[in-house]
């Protein structure tokens, strides 16, 4: 990883990702093996290691009890940062991640997103090069993760690392330069985004047709318009592209000339739901939460 890149960590619930996370941090003594994060050996120079990481949870640990400003206080001072450069420090990261206003309030009144912004400004206390996030936004509503994928973007145009674990595949897509997928403890893939999209395929063509029983009809009429053969699910058709100029169109033509019905077509890029379905065969999490709270589940 260069400094200044996200490197994004995905897998399913047990595939190893915090395991991984507190394995690097030092907070877990590996069985076996080696590692390095900023240029020390996390066993042997564990000590160093820690003045030169930051670590932000699954869950904000600050205390409920104290202020914004207290909690960021308390952390430069156990950073031996001293009584004023750690009050500077606290005053500057609230302005930072937008807690100004709120600073000097008890944290216990803050929001779910104030609290997990509060928790990364506290693991930046110390400017440390490198930053763990392990599942930072999990829970938080669609505007406290924007808020906080800017925050994470602001960090690393400053040249901060950030290793990043999350079970949503549209923050992993948004904020990394580089993924592994992990499963069962052991990484199965790797690349930049488009290029693990690039190992499921090209663009594709879904046709949603009128009538199930015209699909094998649809499907040979189609054949022509796909790098391989299709496949029908119930009135979906799925081919995948030669090319994808014109595609559309020549497919309404094709299925007009042997009379099959359509009522919707598209063309559907790759994915990374597509990536991690297809190399672990399991959604993420995220998505089976979002499925099991559609209406009338």
């Amino acid at each position: 990883m260069g400094s200044g890149t996200v490197f994004g960590l995905l897998g399913p619930n047990g595939a190893g990702k915090t395991t991984a996370v507190r394995i690097l941090t030092t907070l877990l003594r590996p069985d076996g093996g080696t590692a390095r994060v900023a240029g020390l050996d996390i066993v042997r120079d564990a000590p160093s290691l820690r003045a030169k990481i930051g670590l932000a949870g699954q869950h904000a640990a600050v205390d409920e009890n104290l202020t914004g400003f207290e909690n960021l206080e308390m952390v430069g001072r156990l950073y031996h940062l001293g009584r004023r450069n750690a009050r500077a420090r606290a005053d500057e990261l609230l302005g930072s991640f937008g807690l100004t206003d709120a600073g000097r309030r008890r944290v216990g009144t803050y929001s779910g997103g104030m609290r997990r912004r509060l928790d990364l400004a506290a693991a930046l206390v110390a400017r440390p090069p490198v930053l763990f996030l392990d599942e930072p936004t999990t829970g938080l509503d669609i505007r406290s993760r924007l808020d906080l994928w800017s925050a994470i973007e602001s960090l690393v145009q400053t040249g901060t690392t950030v290793l990043l674990t999350t079970q949503y595949l549209d923050e992993a897509d948004h904020l990394a330069h580089r993924l592994a997928v992990m499963d069962h403890g052991t990484v199965i893939a790797e690349g930049t985004p488009d290029e693990l999209k690039a190992r499921v395929g090209g663009d594709r063509l879904e046709v949603i047709i009128e009538r199930v029983e015209d699909a094998e009809s649809a499907l040979v009429a189609l054949a022509p318009l796909g790098s391989e053969h299709g496949h029908s699910e119930n009135r979906t058709i799925r081919v995948p592209l030669l090319e994808k100029q014109d595609s559309i169109a020549q497919a309404v033509r094709a299925l007009d000339r042997v009379g099959v019905g359509i009522d919707d077509i598209s063309v559907a890029s790759p994915t990374l739901d597509d990536v991690f379905l297809k190399l672990t065969g399991r959604q993420t999490a995220a998505d089976a939460d979002d499925e099991d709270t559609e209406p009338g589940s």
